[in-house]
């Protein structure tokens, strides 16, 4: 026997639920240090333009942001059940606990939290994630769950979405996150086109950019949810079962689809009925190049070239010429 009763007194304990996860913390930090620095300047845009310009710059940064960090959230797919079960394998002993499922696009989460948190003389409240993504092992990761001794309830979770499984969804979900993922980020690609087409008041281009990051979204969103209304995998504890639903991920992802959809759809409408309404959106004015550029030269007119340039009487250049002289 040891000075602990043969316990390891460095033994790693239960991870926390939901610990900060450093890339999204970043990317949040990033496009809200872009938005300061654009309140920062707001003072210095002229006229009624400066709040059409703030809010376009709060939609184009809200949209690019949520398609940014919904790649590596985990809550596509989240569940909650409150059950008594048992704690250890081979092992008698129940407890009350909250067993909580978040899928996201990378992997599974598996939650366990104690009713109280304290029971049996350990503290319940584990947080193990299981991941599928590119050169991500999933079988390893839930065979060093079994090393590790993981409480029962959260073996049994990841044990549905293994590939031995009877439930056989472990392929569809990692195939639908793959697909997902690669749709998002050629949503985050067009997005920061069309950033830069409106930069450059190229409107009506900027319009079908948004249009097309919409499409990407939405149809990512219809694939998921086909994928998911195909699946049938009961998870039971005892009476209760864990029953899933859409997270948060996924209706953020939702609302920014419709709403690039809602924006293009209007830039282009505008473009076609109201182009001088749009061009007062954007801050245009008549006097911008786009509309020096656009302006056709009629054969009456003189050219476009003498328009430009400096038109001075010629009395006035020669004074000795005048007509009295």
């Amino acid at each position: 026997m040891t000075l602990w009763d043969g316990s390891y007194p460095f033994y790693p304990g239960a991870n926390a639920c939901f610990p900060v996860d450093t890339t999204q913390a970043v990317i949040v930090t990033v496009f809200l240090c872009i938005l300061v620095t654009f309140i920062i300047i707001l003072p210095g845009i002229p006229g009624r333009g400066r709040l059409f310009w703030f809010l376009r710059w709060v939609l184009g940064l809200f949209m690019g942001a949520v398609i940014l960090t919904v790649q590596f959230t985990r809550d596509w797919e989240t569940g909650w059940v409150q059950a008594n079960t048992s704690y250890k394998s081979f092992s008698p002993v129940q407890v009350n606990v909250d067993v909580g499922l978040h899928i996201g696009l990378a992997g599974v989460n598996v939650t366990l939290r104690g009713n109280p948190v304290t029971q049996i003389n350990e503290t319940i409240n584990y947080n193990e994630h299981f991941p599928w993504s590119f050169g991500a092992d999933y079988e390893h990761s839930y065979s060093q769950g079994l090393q590790k001794g993981l409480p029962s309830p959260i073996l049994y979770v990841a044990e549905k979405f293994s590939r031995q499984s009877p439930c056989a969804v472990h392929r569809q979900y990692r195939i639908a996150g793959h697909y997902l993922s690669l749709a998002l980020w050629l949503a985050f690609c067009t997005w920061l086109i069309s950033i830069l087409l409106f930069s450059m008041s190229i409107l009506l281009y900027g319009g079908h950019m948004l249009l097309l990051t919409a499409t990407l979204i939405l149809f990512s969103l219809l694939f998921f949810s086909t994928m998911r209304s195909t699946l049938k995998c009961p998870i039971q504890f005892g009476p209760a079962s864990l029953e899933t639903g859409y997270g948060e991920s996924f209706w953020l992802t939702l609302v920014t689809g419709l709403l690039c959809l809602l924006l293009g759809l209007a830039i282009i409408i505008l473009n076609s009925l109201q182009p001088e309404k749009l061009k007062l959106i954007f801050s245009l004015d008549k006097s911008s190049k786009e509309e020096v550029w656009n302006k056709p030269c009629l054969p009456a007119e003189p050219s476009c070239s003498a328009q430009g340039g400096l038109m001075v009487p010629l009395g006035e250049l020669c004074p000795g010429t005048g007509p009295g002289q």
